[in-house]
């Protein structure tokens, strides 16, 4: 297939079927799903903390609480259900995003109030 020629639909494109779109996610695990979820917050959370390379370009630490808070939700509800491996490199991950936002801050929230630590407690 040459760039010029166009590719199959898929589910994404505009005009995939419902019934498409369906089954592509039928063929996906609960923990893939979950975990391609997460690692998606993760990155929109870094970006949003500045972490990215344009930096504070990027930076909203508005957004980036809203993504957090919802991340921590999203790991703390599944992790039972996940297993340990992918549980740990969430959690890690959010840790890290945790602790970026808290760098980031001019204004530190206090222990235990910062984006999803009502979720997993402070961050330190």
């Amino acid at each position: 297939m040459t760039p010029s020629t166009p590719s199959p639909q898929t589910p994404s494109q505009p005009g995939a079927s419902a019934a498409d779109a369906a089954r592509d996610l039928a063929d996906v695990s609960a923990v893939e799903l979950i975990t391609t979820v997460g690692v998606h917050l993760l990155s929109a959370a870094a970006l949003r903390c500045g972490l990215a390379e344009e930096g504070e370009e990027l930076q909203d630490l508005g957004e980036a609480r809203i993504i957090i808070n919802a991340l921590a939700g999203l790991v703390t509800a599944a992790a039972p259900d996940l297993g340990d491996t992918h549980a740990r490199a969430l959690r890690d991950g959010l840790r890290s995003v945790q602790l970026a936002f808290r760098e980031a801050s001019p204004v530190p929230d206090a222990p235990g109030e910062g984006p999803g630590e009502r979720y997993t407690g402070a961050v330190r």
